[in-house]
């Protein structure tokens, strides 16, 4: 089951005095993170922070909460993990939180075989490369690119791929 509020970045340190905040993002890019209205300070969505302004400085998102005015009540907020509610974010068609895909099984598109189930995303910059966890725990590597990737289904919990040639030929 899909989590409703989704964590996504990390509050790291305060910025300057006045209250505003650093928060490392958990996101393909930080400018991601400056489109938020609010926040949540937990999974549950029952601590919301509205957001009264974000901007990107460097690697990280500065960002000023309303009612946080100083240093005092901002560095309260450090180490804490941020969440956004799944409602308040479209993504483009064909693209996917990472912890919707983590765990769904990997089937073969043509023969329905399970190559097992992904365990992790990693970002390489040109294209996403899933890691595959197989029975007795072997791990294999597909990328995520259209000619492999045929269907994700991340409510029947399932991603249907069509391995490139030698992908998946034991060594």
């Amino acid at each position: 089951m899909r989590k409703q509020f989704i964590d996504t970045g990390e509050i790291v340190t305060t910025h300057g005095v006045r209250g505003e905040v650093r928060v490392y993002p958990w996101s393909d890019t930080p400018d991601f993170l400056c489109g938020f209205d609010s926040f949540y300070l937990d999974a549950k969505g029952a601590r919301r922070m509205e957001v009264e302004r974000a901007r990107v400085h460097k690697n990280v998102v500065v960002v000023k909460f309303k009612g946080i005015d100083t240093i005092e009540e901002a560095e309260k907020l450090r180490g804490k993990t941020l969440y956004i509610d799944r409602d308040d974010c479209e993504l483009e068609d064909g693209e996917y939180f990472i912890q919707d895909l983590i765990g769904l099984r990997v089937l073969d598109a043509d023969t329905g075989a399970c190559y097992g189930e992904i365990s992790d995303v990693s970002q390489t910059g040109a294209n996403d490369v899933y890691h595959i966890r197989g029975e007795g725990g072997r791990e294999r590597l597909i990328p995520a690119i259209k000619e492999v990737v045929v269907s994700t289904d991340p409510d029947a919990g399932e991603m249907r791929i069509r391995p490139l040639e030698g992908l998946f030929d034991e060594d």
